[in-house]
């Protein structure tokens, strides 16, 4: 069995396979000119080929250095990947640099610089994408006790959220952590429009930071269960056989996925595995390239000594991993590396579920195993390979992919009200701390002063309300505002607007108020029809424009109402009365009737299979004498004293009408209370179940009831 452990901090540097071209070897001793000189054109040929290989980055690659102060981007010399600065990607947080002694310990330049974000509950990165186009996205978070707090060791929680777009990712766990050491989140999701967000989520237990952000497109038929609604969190990555990096990345990926070393990960490797490994060509069979991993990675393998007929893998939940609700999905990649016997045969388990009976690896051709869209709901990945009884070598594994479910239920603002929220954002300079990401999903993080319309639940939520009364918003009306179509109430009242209204017909605009601003040009005439229309309800007291119109939009004691407005009022009123008429009507109708209704043909003609009696409505009507004598009563009903045939006195607990349709304690009451016998008890006698009447029939207690008893001073023996 193979156990996996942590694998120890590392540097790109001991991780990255760097490729031929940019390998150098520097070795200094003296020689002729004519050998210098040869040396020096080496060189610059060298030079040149590196530089061709750093221009190959792939298109769509973004590098962010979180937290990097100065304005201009820098070479990583040993990705040969360029980084830039984070002011163009997001809006608020503070950069940081880690301790010197976390510095001193450090070859990864990212991780030296960091932001956070003291404020707010949510901070957001804009990345720029193509809507529909398939993405990695890494986030990278190391602490180096940048605050000199000390959060990570001190005892206490500290962690924070990330949101992919507007759904949950993941959690940032680093309590009780090495400071040093880097924490890594990966997700594999779908653009949902032009942008793509990284939401820090602030749950309350210390500051959210981040170190890095990088962004690989994915071509469209990778990772095909990846959808709009379904992205995947990167939970374990590995490649097999002897591999000394811990880490395999660009370029030997060339979408950048992260490898670990299996070999290096696994504390027994030497001594339960054995390594194989080949230089021939792999290809894919037809069909199975969904996933595109790098030849390299899958010319090397693990398997077990011949005697041995099954590997083990278990890839737990890390202790800061809160696993409860994971659900995991497993790739497994394979192929035959062996030249002379290829008879390799073994069953694949999910712990004791047979996910693929006999499978039989073909040589130097890639399968990738997986079961489309079927997450397990699994703390741990644990997996079994074993032989079968008719092969006659052990299993193998080249690499092996587990993700998590990620679920994108929640939809983002539509896109046009989006761009035009940042069009007004940037045309009146507008710094409020809970404008980061998107406008009104998820709804616990909408903008302050917006009202957003969720109720069609398969579409993108629309802005309606828009209220920046007071927000010291000065010069003209922004023209986006008449571009949101589902806009209906727009107050810009209290600020120092100036200029005129723009003439636009917004028709769902319903209430716009401008009141107390600097507004002195005429109003638009599509603005007064639609006022004078009874349309929109528009308020204009307080501007320099009133001091040349009397209409009744520039009055603060006499308020235009809409004719609109006017006929809702109206026919509500008549509805009302013509309602309350019917009530009356009914009530007194039902007063002199209520002694011929018969009740018989609301009875429930299958008794309850209980030990005790039914009675009907018309025998609670007598045995209580028409419900005259009322001894109790509560939220239920009404308690009614009656006598039965034998003269023994009953108590009658009668439901309420107008509870009985959302009784739902009624028929597990009967059948609890009909089975429990005891002296200190009442007993229940019987019950009607009529769908006008739901009664509970008990013996009469002549004494009153225990509150009566102590609050009424009658005598009490036990």
């Amino acid at each position: 069995m193979a156990s996996v452990v942590p694998p120890r901090r590392h540097s790109w540097s001991q991780t990255l396979q760097e490729p031929e071209s940019t390998m150098v070897m520097v070795m200094s001793y003296g020689c002729p000119t004519s050998t210098k000189l040869t040396w020096i054109l080496a060189s610059l040929l060298i030079l040149v080929r590196t530089i061709q290989v750093r221009a190959q980055l792939p298109k769509g690659f973004i590098n962010i250095d979180c937290g990097w102060k100065n304005g201009s981007s820098y070479m990583d010399d040993v990705l040969g990947m360029p980084y830039t600065f984070d002011d163009e990607y997001v809006e608020s947080g503070v950069s940081h640099e880690i301790l010197p002694e976390f510095m001193a310990d450090s070859e990864n330049k990212q991780e030296i610089t960091l932001r956070s974000f003291p404020d707010g509950p949510r901070n957001c990165y804009t990345l720029s994408s193509t809507t529909g186009k398939k993405y990695l996205l890494r986030a990278t978070f190391t602490y180096g006790n940048y605050d000199t707090l000390n959060k990570t060791q001190d005892g206490s929680l500290f962690l924070f959220g990330l949101h992919i777009g507007v759904n949950f990712w993941a959690t940032v766990n680093l309590s009780n952590w090495d400071p040093s050491r880097t924490v890594w989140k990966e997700v594999i999701t779908v653009a949902p429009s032009n942008s793509l967000s990284v939401c820090l989520i602030n749950f309350g237990s210390g500051v959210p930071f981040i170190s890095t952000l990088e962004l690989r497109p994915l071509l469209d038929a990778m990772y095909p269960f990846v959808n709009t609604s379904v992205s995947v969190s990167n939970f374990q990555r590995f490649r097999f056989g002897n591999v000394n990096r811990f880490i395999t990345r660009y370029p030997t990926d060339y979408y950048d996925r992260w490898w670990d070393s299996f070999s290096l990960t696994v504390a027994d490797y030497s001594s339960s595995m054995i390594s194989l490994n080949t230089s021939n060509n792999l290809e894919s069979l037809p069909g199975n390239s969904n996933f595109s991993v790098p030849s390299a990675i899958l010319q090397n393998a693990s398997t077990k000594d011949t005697n041995q007929s099954s590997i083990t893998i278990n890839v737990a939940a890390g202790p800061n991993l809160g696993a409860n609700d994971l659900q995991l999905l497993p790739i497994f990649h394979f192929t035959e590396t062996n030249m002379t016997n290829p008879n390799r045969r073994f069953d694949i388990y999910s712990k004791d579920v047979l996910m693929f009976p006999d499978f039989s690896p073909s040589h130097l051709q890639v399968h990738s195993m997986y079961k489309s869209g079927q997450f397990m709901q699994n703390a741990d990945g644990y997996f079994f390979l074993n032989k079968t009884s008719s092969s006659s070598l052990p299993p193998l594994i080249n690499a092996l992919e587990l993700y998590s479910l990620v679920r994108m239920d929640n939809l983002t603002t539509d896109s046009d009200d989006v761009n035009y929220m940042k069009q007004i954002k940037t045309y009146y300079k507008l710094a409020r701390t809970s404008w980061n990401g998107d406008p009104c999903s998820p709804r616990e993080y909408s903008w302050e002063g917006l009202i957003c319309d969720h109720s069609k639940s398969n579409q993108n939520p629309r802005i309606v309300t828009v209220n920046l009364s007071t927000s010291g918003l000065r010069g003209g009306f922004a023209i986006s505002f008449m571009n949101m179509t589902s806009l209906e109430n727009l107050d810009l009242s209290h600020n120092n607007l100036t200029g005129a209204i723009p003439d636009y017909q917004l028709k769902s605009l319903k209430v716009l108020d401008l009141s107390n601003n600097k507004i002195d040009r005429p109003i638009p005439d599509s603005i007064l029809q639609r006022f004078q229309g009874g349309l929109l309800d528009l308020r204009l007291e307080g501007n320099p424009v009133c001091s040349k119109v009397k209409d009744t939009y520039c009055s603060k004691k006499k308020k235009r109402i809409p004719i609109l407005l006017i006929a809702v009022i109206v026919s509500v009123v008549l509805i009302s009365l013509l309602v309350m008429m019917c009530i009356l009507w009914k009530l007194c109708w039902k007063g002199k009737s209520v002694d011929n209704e018969d009740y018989a043909m609301y009875e429930e003609e299958t008794p309850l299979h209980i030990d005790i009696r039914q009675f009907t409505y018309a025998e609670l009507k007598l045995i209580t004498n028409d419900f005259k004598t009322i001894v109790g009563k509560g939220g239920f009903g009404m308690v009614y004293h009656g006598t039965l045939e034998n003269s023994d006195e009953v108590a009658v607990k009668v439901l309420m009408e107008t509870s009985i349709a959302d009784s739902t304690d009624f028929l597990p009451e009967v059948q609890t209370l009909s089975k429990v016998h005891h002296k200190n008890l009442v007993v229940l006698k019987g019950y009607c179940q009529n769908k006008k009447c739901l009664a509970l029939v008990y013996d009469f207690m002549s004494r009153g009831n225990l509150q009566q008893l102590i609050r009424g001073g009658l005598s009490l023996i036990i």
